[in-house]
C-alpha cells in the first residue's frame, strides 16, 4: 500500500552503500542469494525461539533486498537478477511465519498455515498480473525501476516487512496477528483479481 512512496527514500538510503560495493565489484546477484540464506536463517533462529535473531536477519534480509536493485541499476540490469529477485522474495516470505509454526507448533500451527496459504493468493495474483502486463507492454508507473511489472495492493513489502517485525517483538501474540494479516492478504488478492479482470477484459 505505501511502497510505491518509499521508492524514492530507499533509492536515496542505500545509494552510498551500493557505490562501496559497486567499487569492490560485488554483484547484485551475490547480494540477492547472500539475502535470502541470511533469511532463512532469520526462520531457523525464530523456531528456536532465538526472536532477536530473527530480527536481526529480517533486518539484514530485507537490507539486502534493496540493496542488490541499487548495485543492478549501476551496472547491468539482468533478467536473471529480477528473476532471482522476486523469487527468492517469495521463497522468504513463505518461509519466516514456519519458524514461529515450528517454535508452538500447538498455538500457531493453524493460523500460520492459513497466512502462508494466504501468501500463495496474493503471490499467484501479483505474478500472473505481471505475466500478462508484460505480454501487453504495460509499464507500472508507481515502480519504474522495477524488473517485472509490480501491481500494489492493501498488503505489499512494508506492509509484509512490518507484521514480520511484530511476529519478532510479540511472538506469544503470532497467532492473532497471523489471523489479522490473513484477512489483509485476502483482500489483496480479491482486489487484484479484481484488476486483472477489468484490465485484461479490454
Amino acid at each position: 500500500m505505501i511502497d510505491a512512496r518509499l521508492v524514492p527514500l530507499q533509492s536515496a538510503l542505500m545509494e552510498p552503500l551500493a557505490r562501496a560495493l559497486v567499487a569492490r565489484g560485488v554483484r547484485a546477484d551475490q547480494i540477492t542469494l547472500a539475502g535470502c540464506g541470511i533469511g532463512l536463517l532469520a526462520t531457523v533462529a525464530a523456531g528456536f525461539g532465538i526472536f532477536w535473531l530473527a530480527l536481526l536477519g529480517l533486518a539484514l534480509n530485507r537490507l539486502a533486498d534493496g540493496l542488490d536493485g541499487a548495485v543492478a541499476r549501476m551496472t547491468t540490469p539482468t533478467d536473471r537478477g529480477a528473476f532471482l529477485d522476486i523469487t527468492l522474495d517469495f521463497v522468504f516470505y513463505a518461509a519466516f511465519p514456519l519458524g514461529f509454526i515450528l517454535f508452538d507448533p500447538a498455538a500457531n500451527a493453524v493460523p500460520g498455515a492459513v497466512l502462508m496459504a494466504s501468501f500463495i493468493l496474493t503471490g499467484t495474483s501479483f505474478l500472473a498480473f505481471s505475466i500478462i502486463a508484460e505480454r501487453r507492454g504495460m509499464a507500472s508507473e508507481d515502480y519504474p525501476t522495477k524488473g517485472i511489472y509490480y501491481l500494489g495492493g492493501l498488503a505489499e513489502g512494508a506492509e509484509t516487512i512490518t507484521v514480520f517485525v511484530a511476529f519478532c517483538l510479540f511472538p506469544q501474540a503470532f497467532a492473532w496477528i497471523a489471523w489479522g494479516f490473513t484477512a489483509v492478504c485476502l483482500i489483496t488478492a480479491a482486489t487484484r483479481l479484481a484488476a486483472g479482470w477489468a484490465a485484461f477484459g479490454r
